[in-house]
């Protein structure tokens, strides 16, 4: 019992103890290697292919059979080992935080701790499937594979060793009503401009090309809600722009338009991040000023110590 709040402390807070910081930096580095890993799985360099089967099929009834090409990849061991030797750390990590957790039902329900369980439980379902030859088993390794991505989340782990990250997550919840109206005048812009530049770019247009499929990019509306997304928000891939003077005046319009749109709800993000930001460094400094602004009152016996009168 008496260690509980020790060991606990030693994993959840990194400013609790030396010993704690030199836990905090180890999870820091198999976490950069973990993530370092699962990138590189996708390089082609440390990828080759295991098996390589043709068949013959007939893709339509009646139709001749033609060779279809099945092939298994695997990534290079080497990535596989690493990538065993941090997921046993997490395992211990998170094996150890939820053993001397003060309440159980908390640890369960924080997304962070259902973050490391999910990224955790791929890699020991994959190893113990590994070995089965049977359909359903070779199904089941296909679809951790896909969910491999939820390993990038572990990213989110380093909240809890940079204060930085921790306020950065109080100011996006914070300015939950911000985000909300700036995604609704968004909204409103993509559904407004896109309407525009698809009649915009009609005006002139041949009247024996009805789907304007010669002179513009913008053949239906749906396609310029992607042009109005990017011309709003300043980005600007250039792989779709009007041609007519009236669809530029349209784009002008439309980038002015998103430059004010988006400016609008920054002033409220920045102070709310600078609000949290500076309440996480005075509690940050606190413990260490807290006996000098918090006097002792005079005990009795010294010369400032005054008996209280009696009722």
């Amino acid at each position: 019992r008496r260690w509980q709040p020790r060991v606990w402390a030693l994993f959840e807070d990194p400013y609790s103890s030396r010993a704690a910081r030199y836990v905090a930096f180890a999870s820091l580095f198999f976490i950069l290697i973990s993530i370092t890993t699962f990138c590189l799985e996708t390089h082609e360099g440390f990828i080759h292919i295991s098996n390589k089967t043709v068949t013959q099929a007939s893709p339509i009834p009646g139709a001749p059979p033609e060779n279809i090409t099945n092939v298994e990849v695997e990534t290079e061991p080497f990535l596989t080992y690493v990538e065993g030797v941090c997921v046993v750390w997490f395992t211990f990590e998170f094996l150890m935080r939820i053993t001397f957790c003060p309440d159980k039902v908390e640890f369960l329900k924080s997304s962070l701790n259902i973050i490391d369980c999910v990224a955790i439980l791929p890699f020991y379902l994959e190893v113990g499937l590994s070995g089965l030859s049977s359909k359903a088993a070779k199904d089941v390794l296909g679809f951790l594979r896909v969910v491999r991505f939820v390993r990038i989340l572990r990213i989110f782990k380093l909240t809890r060793h940079f204060v930085g990250l921790r306020v950065l997550g109080h100011t996006l919840r914070a300015s939950t009503n911000e985000f909300l109206l700036l995604i609704i005048f968004l909204a409103l812009g993509v559904l407004i401009f896109a309407t525009m530049i698809y009649y915009a770019e009609r005006i002139g247009a041949d009247p024996d090309d009805i789907l304007g499929s010669n002179h513009t990019y913008f053949k239906n509306i749906p396609i310029g809600f992607w042009w109005a997304v990017v011309t709003m928000t300043t980005l600007g891939y250039g792989d779709m722009y009007p041609k007519t003077w009236s669809g530029m005046l349209v784009g002008a319009l439309c980038a002015l338009a998103g430059v004010l749109t988006i400016a609008m709800p920054v002033p409220v993000i920045v102070n709310n991040f600078g609000m949290y930001y500076s309440l996480a460094m005075a509690k940050q400094k606190l413990p260490k000023k807290k006996n000098k602004h918090i006097p002792r009152p005079p005990q009795p016996g010294s010369p400032n110590y005054c008996k209280p009168d009696p009722p």
